[in-house]
């Protein structure tokens, strides 16, 4: 028998003291041995909670107990789950988490230290809930060269784009739902400025390329911008707009990017909605592979926790080397990726084809009835070049008293 304690008792610490339940028997025979849960920290009492008799308050007894062996980190954010995931790996117990933010700031100085302590640090629901990412990239795919990993990685964003796709909501309408739903916190920033995809999207990157990602090396926009009417042009165009967050791998050097992107329905993105998430992974021998399922909630975040508690029973003499390197990973600058890009502009433009054609070159345009503007869909740019285009376009409307752009939208390459 293997005893546990799970720090934090929320959604996912419930969840993962439900499985451990209700799953016992499957996880006994999966692990090896018995899973039992000693105690549950937390500042909070749960007199009529079935963990009621393992509640405790004060994290000294996890960290001097020696018969926990294991310990869940479900507390979120950096402080105190840092120090306490630090002097537990110290203390010589392996440690589960799905605390992203702590993966993303702090990952690879405690994966230093579960290391010279020989125990386990392991991180799977920390990205895409109970979808299985981290274990391929260290487990299926550890003989392939990773090129690029695309995904819809945070699922209150998807479901506010996909009820403005769907039902034609505004941004707020669909946001208000959400938070009603309990998708969205009432500070919802983190989520629709992309941060949360931000850090996803580096911690992908950094079990790619077996180097340090930080999320602030990584250019992000949220979906704050994205109106109903850039939905009507996507359907138009046989498109939708997915909040993507994107890595590519060549050589030594990454290339990463968090935005909205209009993709179309041949992409296997297109067809997921909801909270639900899907991850492209494109390697050199296997090429690409999808991954989808739910992306965050209770049960699908806590049975991915308990997938890594079963891998550190049976790590448990040899700890599992998944994860980067001290070592910074070149990060080249957002200039570089390449797009077709969607632009809307006020006006006819047949009396804007001069101006058109001098800053964008041949560029499709597509009309919306009843509308006061236009939008061109342009051929390929590298962004650094676009940027220059579009400024050179405003600056020339400006000139003539005229509006310039209203709204850009990078467009997939397939």
């Amino acid at each position: 028998m293997m005893y546990a304690a799970i720090m934090g008792y929320g959604t996912i610490g419930s969840g993962v003291a439900e499985i451990l339940t209700e799953c016992k028997d499957k996880i006994t025979r999966s692990a090896g041995q018995e899973i039992c849960l000693k105690y549950v920290l937390d500042l909070r009492e749960f007199p009529d909670s079935p963990v009621a008799d393992r509640i405790i308050h004060d994290f000294q007894v996890i960290e001097s107990d020696p018969q926990i062996r294991l310990v869940v980190e479900t507390m979120g954010g950096l402080n105190p789950a840092c120090s306490f995931v630090k002097a537990c790996l110290k203390a010589g117990k392996h440690v589960i988490t799905s605390n992203k933010a702590l993966v993303e700031a702090h990952g690879t100085e405690l994966m230093e230290i579960a290391r010279e302590n020989k125990v386990n640090f392991l991180f799977e629901a920390s990205v895409g809930g109970g979808i299985p990412i981290i274990r391929t990239l260290y487990r299926c795919l550890m003989g392939e060269e990773i090129q690029e990993i695309t995904g819809i990685l945070n699922g209150t964003t998807n479901f506010i784009l996909t009820k403005m796709d769907q039902e034609g909501a505004a941004f707020e309408k669909a946001l208000k739902e959400a938070q009603e739903l309990g998708y969205a916190e009432q500070d919802p920033s983190a989520d629709v400025e992309g941060h949360d995809t931000c850090r996803k999207i580096a911690i992908l990157t950094a079990m790619a390329t077996g180097r340090e990602v930080h999320y602030e090396q990584i250019h992000t926009e949220g979906i704050t911008r994205i109106t109903d009417v850039d939905f009507q042009y996507a359907r138009k165009m046989g498109m939708s707009i997915k909040l993507l967050g994107t890595a590519r791998i060549s050589g030594d050097k990454a290339l990463a990017m968090v935005a909205p992107v209009m993709i179309g329905s041949e992409n296997p993105l297109y067809g997921v909605r909801g909270v639900y998430n899907g991850i492209l992974v494109k390697s050199q021998m296997l090429g690409e592979t999808m991954y989808y399922g739910s992306g965050a909630g209770k049960l699908p975040t806590a049975s991915a926790v308990v997938a890594d508690l079963i891998e550190a029973v049976q790590q448990d003499k040899e700890p599992v080397s998944a994860g980067w390197r001290n070592e910074q990973q070149l990060m080249e600058e957002s200039g570089k990726f390449r797009y077709r890009y969607f632009v809307r502009i006020e006006g006819a433009a047949a009396q804007k084809k001069e101006q058109i054609q001098k800053a964008f070159g041949d560029a499709e345009t597509i009309v919306l009835e009843g509308t006061d503007e236009f939008a061109l869909l342009t051929g390929e740019f590298f962004e650094e070049e676009f940027v220059k285009r579009a400024i050179g376009f405003d600056t020339e409307s400006q000139k003539a008293g005229e509006d310039g752009i209203r709204q850009m939208i990078r467009v997939q390459v397939q």
